[in-house]
């Protein structure tokens, strides 16, 4: 077993012609969509000429390709190891657009991939790493679509103008939920040419948002993949849906990571279903999200970015590298929130921070503890500071038994 690194070197020799794309070329694509090639690679109506592997290897801004701290060297490796296979040596690549709109909380973007059979596929990209980004994954708890989805569709418009053949497409993680929103509510005649869409660990959709577009047409075409312990994958996201869990040799949110996901031969590692613990915390999540109205949504993921932005960072690198600083401002920023919603934003807060690192995430859960208990005895009193403390314990002994089900599992 080994990772998608590990495959590129195994099967790299393999010609798309030889062997035709699967699961995890798409996961590959979908990783190598991350790289910016902002100022490289021509945009979507530039009617620019695809470039290859090669003119990236020798562009003088090469370096920049790798900019996203969080996949650096990783990213760096894939791309050596795409050149010096025969499988994606005679990649090309066209059509790309990168937006960062503040203003409307979207992060989008997206490229197309030209394969040497003559396979397409249509690559989003996930969530990267500004806070905005972040923010976006939890609008789409919103009856209303968010701004990235409608721009995936009109990327896959225009796009999928500019070619007659058929195609894949996909993403990892918001790239996933964008890649199906834009198979959903693109012009007929395209949604009639995709072959396959490849959700890597992305968002479902509210039932509402299904409704509105064209789901059951394109429902035999979505291929979701979730990790061991998916926590993006499962937001909106029914357990009674089909998706294919596949192995990770990380724990918790770190599984979110493509890096991680175990490979045999050329498929993913498979098993059962997620970590019951992990589902228990997905489904409480979830059904809280849909129990809410528009007003307290927007009032939920509002709160969620104030209390986040409260530590001044801009990136979720910055977030948790200096995670000391980070804690006690958004710890002070917890102050004065009803119990129901601090519970949720701790959950979430504290699923961001699992990138920190375990010693970091047990100094945060007691700073948090510390700091909510210390807020609370001043307005409720020690009844329901006691009451509290239960709950604390409660929700200790409930991660103590996925911990332990993790790793039974693993054995």
């Amino acid at each position: 077993m080994g990772t998608i690194l590990d495959y590129i070197r195994e099967y790299g020799d393999y010609t798309f012609s030889e062997k035709p794309l699967n699961e995890v070329d798409s996961l590959v694509l979908c990783q190598f969509a991350y790289l910016k090639f902002d100022g490289i690679v021509s945009g979507a109506g530039e009617h620019g000429d695809a470039v290859s592997m090669g003119f990236l290897e020798n562009h003088q801004d090469k370096d920049r390709l790798f900019a996203d701290e969080r996949y650096r060297e990783n990213n760096m490796a894939l791309f050596r190891g795409m050149l010096d296979s025969a499988r994606f040596s005679t990649l090309r690549m066209n059509y790309y657009v990168n937006m960062i709109e503040t203003d409307k909380e979207t992060q989008f973007s997206a490229v197309t991939f030209f394969l040497e059979d003559g396979t397409i596929y249509v690559a989003y990209r996930g969530t990267d790493e500004t806070i905005v980004g972040w923010k976006e994954d939890f609008n789409l708890a919103f009856s209303k679509p968010v701004t990235g989805q409608l721009r995936s569709v009109e990327y896959l418009n225009e796009v999928a103008s500019e070619f007659e053949k058929p195609f894949f497409m996909g993403g990892h993680s918001k790239g996933g939920n964008f890649a199906t929103y834009a198979a959903m509510n693109c012009k007929e005649g395209i949604r009639n040419r995709i072959v396959k869409i490849y959700n890597h660990d992305g968002p479902g959709f509210r039932p509402e948002i299904r409704k509105q577009g064209n789901y059951d047409e394109i429902a035999g075409k979505v291929v979701k993949i979730i990790p061991h312990s998916s926590l993006v994958g499962m937001l909106l996201e029914s357990h009674a849906a089909g998706y294919m869990v596949v192995e990770s040799r990380s724990f918790g949110l770190l599984q979110h990571d493509p890096y991680s996901w175990l490979v045999r031969e050329d498929e993913f590692v498979r098993v059962k279903d997620i970590y019951k613990g992990r589902r228990f915390m997905d489904e409480t999540l979830n059904e809280w999200i849909l129990s809410l109205n528009e007003e307290q949504i927007h009032s939920f993921v509002d709160t969620l970015y104030e209390v986040v932005s409260a530590s001044k960072a801009v990136t979720l690198i910055d977030f948790t590298a200096d995670w000391k600083k980070s804690m006690m401002a958004v710890a002070a920023a917890f102050k004065g929130l009803d119990e129901e919603t601090a519970s949720m934003l701790k959950r979430i807060i504290a699923s961001l921070f699992e990138l920190a690192g375990e010693r970091a995430r047990e100094e945060i859960k007691s700073g948090f503890q510390g700091r909510s208990g210390e807020g609370k005895s001043r307005t409720e009193g020690n009844g329901q500071k006691r009451r509290g403390k239960h709950r604390v314990m409660k929700n200790k002994g409930r991660k103590e038994i996925q911990a332990s089900e993790e790793h039974k599992d693993r054995k």
